[in-house]
């Protein structure tokens, strides 16, 4: 019985290119799914935009200033104190308690700042303004 040999050349190309393409997609969608996963578990982690607030409602980030490379300055509030923190890499260091009142004149929350974007709306403005080629 003679072997028959198939004819695939064009068919199997194409196939395969489309099978290739498909596979790109789903990678990319992969891709796309894991970093707004990632960027939910940090901002649920209290990370936020540069991790500046964090925290609950009774011990709580309300401002940080940053004084060089990895030196800053955080207003700490916990339950009714407030604190004025220096952070280094290698240390935190209580620089004053302040009553409220003085906490208050440091801090004044800033009510008409927008909310940082949502991953979901970053994307799109990012993909808004990609021009075609």
């Amino acid at each position: 019985m003679p072997l028959r040999k198939f004819n695939l050349g064009l068919e199997a190309t194409a196939l395969d290119s489309i099978l290739s393409l498909v596979w790109l997609l789903v990678c990319v969608l992969v891709i796309v799914a894991l970093a707004y996963l990632f960027t939910r578990y940090v901002v649920g982690r209290g990370g936020g935009m540069m991790g500046l607030t964090g925290g609950t409602e009774r011990f709580k980030v309300l401002c940080r200033l940053s004084l060089g490379r990895e030196q800053s300055a955080a207003l700490v509030r916990a339950g009714g104190r407030y604190f004025l923190l220096g952070i280094t890499p290698s240390s935190v260091s209580l620089l004053a308690e302040l009553g409220e009142e003085e906490a208050k004149a440091l801090y004044v929350p800033q009510s008409d700042q927008p909310a940082p974007p949502s991953f979901g709306e970053a994307l799109r403005t990012v993909l808004k303004q990609k021009k075609p080629r």
